[in-house]
């Protein structure tokens, strides 16, 4: 039985975090944790966030957390929010706010 967490509207864009849970899908939570820990993204904290997440959902269920491995880690897009950037003469450009979802899975290999 697999587990899953989520992370909805975090405040950055999906691209960004894509970089990092590419980095972990298919890895041991152990490793995949250890290359959170010491990765430079800023995605990086939030990505582990929602792998320990997962991770105490199966410890709940009295899963074996020493064999589990990332399953699923995917990134969605979220709402963006549309802002104006005041320019001169009068012009004004439009500023994305962009949000993503953040979904990861994990589950025995």
């Amino acid at each position: 039985m697999p587990w899953q967490a989520k992370h909805r509207y975090a405040r950055i864009s999906a691209r960004k975090v894509r970089l990092v849970t590419d980095m972990i899908r298919g890895e041991d939570v152990q490793a995949a944790l250890d290359m959170l820990k010491f990765s430079p993204h800023r995605a990086a904290g939030m990505v582990s966030k929602v792998l320990t997440s997962a991770i105490a959902s199966a410890n709940e269920a009295e899963a074996d957390v020493e064999e589990l491995v990332v399953k699923e880690a995917r990134v969605d897009e979220g709402p963006v929010m549309k802002r104006i950037q005041q320019k001169d003469r009068g012009r004004a450009h439009p500023i994305l706010k962009r949000t993503s979802h953040i979904v990861v899975v994990v589950d025995h290999d």
